[in-house]
């Protein structure tokens, strides 16, 4: 074995053996021992667009000829965007149909400007920003507008420019993501979806009950009424278990938003290791499908999502 190797595996002992200590011992529910992780205006652009290719062979949001020195007709409103859980990217925007924006590597954000015309904007239509609209998780203040050479205004999302690609045909494709090495799915906040591995746990800004707390694949997390944390227990078994899922562990140095002390990792009677914030035991909600979803705040008066100090956040949506 290699000295590498053996480092590697010692180091994987360590860190299980730091996973005994944590929210303190447990007199319910058998064996309950609570553990800690060590965890403005567009110039006339280009046609330029990288391997994505020809002008006519990606049919869906409106043809154009292939002059370069005209623009493709205008692509449908975004109407209200969604965050969409894409594999391996994260979470992604997309319009009200789920039809996934992009961002191109040639346009600049500050200024904003497009780069992308001609066939390229055939290839890639130019989302509309009339009527776009910022759902949970997108500040606001992201969403913004550039004026293209023909005068219309184009959506831009932290500054970036944002596209459909005429070849994704349904929601939820992403056939777009990489081609030419300049084209990538949006973030949120206008960068490019997946360039960072994301946090096992981190703070989401939802528009109805503030900074709350999301797992690596942005669910919120909520805490049950009728568990505790001292003594610990856990009154969520199951029947329960297939609507609340508990949360996967964290690792303490993937976090986003949180103090690395709030969060540990607590063992079940079942022997399944769960997520704790502030030594409660956390779950994510089955309803909820995408992220910024907060369809079980609230549940049964029971359920409520945590906020990045830990607490349960009782207030709910209005409407």
């Amino acid at each position: 074995m290699s000295t590498r190797r053996r480092v590697g595996l010692a180091t994987a002992a360590v860190a299980a053996l730091a996973l005994t200590a944590g929210c303190g011992s447990s007199g319910n529910q058998g064996a309950t021992t609570p553990t800690t992780d060590t965890v403005q205006p567009a110039g006339q652009g280009t046609s330029d667009y990288g391997s994505s290719g020809s002008a006519g062979d990606g049919g869906g949001y409106g043809q154009a000829g292939g002059d370069e020195g005209k623009e493709a007709a205008a692509g449908p409103s975004a109407g209200e965007l969604a965050l969409r859980q894409a594999d391996e990217l994260g979470p992604i925007v997309t319009d009200a149909k789920g039809m996934t924006l992009y961002r191109f590597d040639k346009d600049t954000p500050k200024p904003p400007k497009s780069n992308c015309s001609g066939s390229c904007a055939t290839t890639w239509p130019p989302v509309p920003a009339d009527g776009a609209e910022a759902p949970a998780g997108i500040d606001k203040s992201a969403l913004g507008s550039v004026a293209r050479a023909d005068g219309t205004k184009q959506l831009t999302i932290g500054g970036w420019p944002a596209y459909r690609y005429a070849k994704d045909t349904k929601a939820g494709d992403t056939k777009g993501q990489g081609v030419g090495g300049t084209w990538n799915a949006l973030a949120a906040d206008g960068k490019k979806a997946g360039a960072q591995e994301p946090a096992d746990v981190s703070v989401f800004p939802h528009p109805d009950l503030g900074e709350i707390l999301v797992d690596g694949k942005s669910r919120t997390l909520y805490r049950f009424n009728k568990d505790s944390a001292w003594p610990m227990k856990f009154a969520c078994n199951d029947a329960c278990l297939e609507t609340w899922k508990p949360a996967k562990p964290a690792d303490r140095s993937k976090l986003t938003g949180i103090p690395e002390e709030l969060i540990t990792t607590v063992t079940r009677p079942d022997g399944i290791r769960q997520l704790a914030v502030d030594c409660w035991p956390v779950y994510w909600f089955t309803g909820d499908k995408q992220p910024g979803d907060i369809n079980g705040q609230g549940k049964d008066g029971l359920w409520f999502a945590v906020s990045k100090e830990g607490k349960k956040i009782t207030s709910t949506p209005e409407g």
